[in-house]
Parts: structure tokens; C-alpha cells; sequence
């Protein structure tokens, strides 16, 4: 026990000698203080290093985010250049669609006009003209206008119904021996029509009474029924093809 107790402590001494007078101190430096001294220089370097490490990092970082700035920036320039030019073109569509726009609304008030015109130049058809088929339904034509025979012929059939050319009065309805039915009206413009029925069928018209263009006179009521067409003009028969065909 007194051993430990009398134990030399290690020490370093440090001899400091004057170039001028030549005079010396000396030092003596335990080796825990120098141990303290290694120990702080080396937390100084550490420090000192970590430092210029974190300065030098700093100094990337920011090296590094004012190029990412520079691009960013020249980015918004292009951007910004893009974005008038787009507005600016879109400028020149909006004029060019305002100047088609108003081309379109001339052409469509010129055309209108011009139909217009066209309407008011055409003549209107005389409704009294007898220029309807005679027949609405299902029918053949037997046999057309000639001068042998000047009326047409078709063959009807049932539910078929045999309407007036054109608007007029109903001046007689009678028969014969070879129809049943004769009916004739005057159009009152030097038309006259005839529509004669070989057999029976329901009479829609009544003699005396005024009549439409296309108002039933007769209803068939037997298939193959023979129904003749005549048109007189100034008490002169005429092809009823060529009034029907003069509408269009």
C-alpha cells in the first residue's frame, strides 16, 4: 500500500532556451495535461475540420441551387416567350374566326335575300289548276292519253281512294251504262275535270258542293276496279299527264 502511495508520477519537462542572452525556463508538463492538450487540439481540428467541411458544403449547396435558379428563371423566360406567342396567335384565330363568322352571316343573308327574290319572282301555282293525281293508293295504268281514247286508265284496288285535281265545284255526278260513277268538276278557269268509275264504290262528294284539291270523290271498294281520268281545257281534252307534269 505505501508502494502505490510513493509511485513516481510520469512527467514531460520542456526546456525553453533565449537566442539573445541565452537564458532558459523550464517547463514541467504531466502527462494527463498533455493528454488534456492532445485531447483539445485535436477536438480544435476536429471543430476546425468539420467546419470547413459544412462552409464548403454550404458552399456546393448554394453553388448548386443558383444553377437550379438560372435554369428555373430561363424556363419562366421561355415560358413567358411561349405564352405570348400562343396569345398572340390566338389573337390572330379569334380575328380570323369573327372575319369568317361575318362571311358566313353574309352569305347567309344573301342566299335568304336571293330566295327571297326568287319567291317573290315565282309565279304562284293557281290552286284551281287541276295539276294533283287523281289517285291515292296502290294503281296500275291500263292504258295512257290518245286520241282514240283521251283519258288515262288505271286499275285501283280497295281502300284506294280517287281525289280531286284541283280546287273547283262539283257540276254533276252521274252514271251510265259502262260507269257507275261520273263525276265532273269545273275548276273555273277553263279547266274542266271528269273522273269516271267502271264499278261500285262510296261516294264522298255531293253535286253542287265546292271542293278542294285532294278531297275524296269516290272510295274503292272492289280490287281491279277501272278508273278513267279526263281533262277538258276550253272544252278540249288534253293529255292529263301534261297538266299533272306542268306543277314541277
Amino acid at each position: 500500500m505505501n508502494n502505490q502511495r510513493h509511485r513516481r508520477r510520469e512527467s514531460f519537462s520542456v526546456l525553453l532556451i533565449s537566442n539573445t542572452d541565452r537564458s532558459s525556463r523550464q517547463f514541467d508538463i504531466s502527462l494527463s495535461i498533455l493528454r488534456f492538450l492532445l485531447f483539445l487540439l485535436l477536438l480544435i481540428l476536429l471543430t476546425t475540420g468539420l467546419s470547413v467541411y459544412g462552409f464548403l458544403s454550404r458552399r456546393g449547396i448554394e453553388s448548386k441551387l443558383r444553377k437550379e435558379l438560372a435554369a428555373q428563371e430561363t424556363l419562366v423566360q421561355q415560358l413567358t416567350q411561349e405564352k405570348e406567342s400562343l396569345e398572340s396567335e390566338k389573337a390572330v384565330l379569334v380575328s380570323e374566326n369573327e372575319s369568317l363568322r361575318s362571311e358566313a352571316e353574309q352569305a347567309v343573308a344573301a342566299m335568304a335575300e336571293k330566295e327571297a327574290e326568287e319567291e317573290e319572282e315565282e309565279p304562284q301555282e293557281d290552286p284551281n289548276v287541276p295539276t294533283r293525281y287523281p289517285y291515292s293508293g296502290a294503281s296500275v295504268l291500263l292504258s295512257s292519253y290518245n286520241e282514240e281514247q283521251p283519258y288515262l286508265s288505271l286499275s285501283t284496288y280497295t281502300g284506294g281512294t280517287v281525289t280531286a285535281a284541283g280546287n273547283g265545284t262539283v257540276t254533276a255526278i252521274s252514271s251510265d251504262d259502262t260507269y257507275q260513277y261520273i263525276i265532273e268538276i269545273d275548276h273555273e278557269n277553263g279547266y274542266r275535270t271528269r273522273y269516271l268509275c267502271h264499278q261500285d264504290a262510296d261516294q264522298g262528294a255531293e253535286e253542287g258542293t265546292p271542293i278542294q284539291a285532294g278531297d275524296v270523290l269516290l272510295t274503292i271498294t272492289t280490287d281491279e276496279t277501272q278508273v278513267d281520268y279526263q281533262v277538258l281545257h276550253e272544252e278540249e281534252p288534253v293529255d292529263p299527264l301534261s297538266v299533272i307534269d306542268a306543277k314541277g
